[in-house]
């Protein structure tokens, strides 16, 4: 799929109506791809979605966005795979997009992914907001925070003045609040991108907008391992068009290419189990300072071989056991 490729000639209607696309053209030839790896992408997928969806929802991207066509295959699929762990839909109402970058696929969530991700969870309720030049709007923060925001008609990404995150814990009285004066995204987006205009900002401002201040309000959210993945995710995708690979196993196409018709993988290399990688728990692990957040990373590390499982549980016992015995100011 590398290199020139001629523009493809589905339509977006044909894609939804579920017409195939004519031979040899390079939506074909993803449609192709992309349908011999289904099950693995049902493997990684929720109850609440199907590998169908995902590939008919990244055929769609890839016909409003040509230049995915030019990425490496494999990426495209690790990009899809990464997205199916986490349940969120490609391009519906910005959950997720599929950004090409030095000719591979970056996976990023949308706010409208993240918020998805915590109000599933029943546990705590999060919304952004995006003060544009017009609009009614006020805010405090501090011990009694509150926003007030009225909308005017304007929508142009470029009369952003501010943009906003709340969050409330099912059952708490206060909710957290996080404004961000529209220069201090861009302070923010400035300091930390490492590509220029090919920052994926430059194309969705606004997503990008929102998500600032969203970042920082689900740290005080309820977490999950979904959540999370979805974080460490957009805060590496924050420094530029840095393509994450997740827990997808990268493809070898010779030994790893799935027979069509019973889509059974072919050689040694069948994919594991879904679910992240030993690698990618211990850094977990490592990485945060909550026993709650820790636990939820162990649970999702039990089909994991056993002395893997073990040692990730020793590290758990003496990490967050050792914090407990630990004198104050010790």
């Amino acid at each position: 799929m590398k290199g020139n490729l001629e523009v493809a000639t589905t339509s977006l209607t044909d894609i939804a109506a579920g017409n195939k696309p004519k031979a040899e053209t390079p939506i074909a030839k993803a449609e192709a791809y992309l349908k011999a790896y289904q099950p693995q992408m049902a493997l990684a997928l929720p109850k609440h979605l199907t590998a169908d969806r995902m590939t008919r929802l990244a055929l769609t991207s890839l016909s409003t966005n040509t230049k995915l066509l030019e990425c490496d295959p494999k990426s495209l699929a690790g990009a899809i795979i990464t997205l199916s762990q986490l349940g969120l839909e490609i391009g519906v109402m910005g959950h997720a997009y599929l950004v090409p970058y030095k000719g591979r696929v970056t996976p990023i969530p949308g706010w409208r992914g993240l918020v998805d991700l915590v109000n599933r969870s029943g546990r705590a309720t999060v919304w952004t907001g995006a003060v544009f030049e017009g609009d009614d709007f006020d805010y405090q923060l501090g011990d009694s925070p509150f926003v007030r925001h009225r909308p005017g008609d304007e929508d142009d990404p470029a009369k952003l003045t501010h943009v906003y995150a709340c969050g409330q814990v099912k059952g708490a009285v206060k909710t957290n609040i996080e404004v961000y004066p529209i220069r201090k995204v861009w302070k923010h987006r400035d300091r930390v991108n490492k590509v220029g205009n090919a920052h994926y900002s430059y194309a969705y401002p606004e997503m990008y907008a929102r998500k600032v201040p969203l970042l920082q309000v689900l740290k005080y959210m309820p977490s999950s391992i979904e959540m999370a993945s979805a974080m460490e995710l957009s805060g590496a995708q924050d420094s530029g068009g840095v393509v994450i690979d997740g827990d997808f196993k990268t493809i070898d196409q010779e030994r790893d290419t799935p027979d069509p018709e019973t889509g059974e993988i072919k050689g040694p290399a069948a994919p594991p189990a879904a679910g992240p990688s030993f690698a990618v728990c211990i850094e977990r692990l490592k990485s945060t300072t909550d026993p709650q957040v820790a636990a939820i990373i162990l649970d999702d590390a039990r089909l994991l071989p056993e002395d893997q499982y073990k040692e990730l549980l020793a590290f758990f016992q003496q990490k967050f056991t050792k914090a407990e015995n630990t004198p104050a100011g010790g």
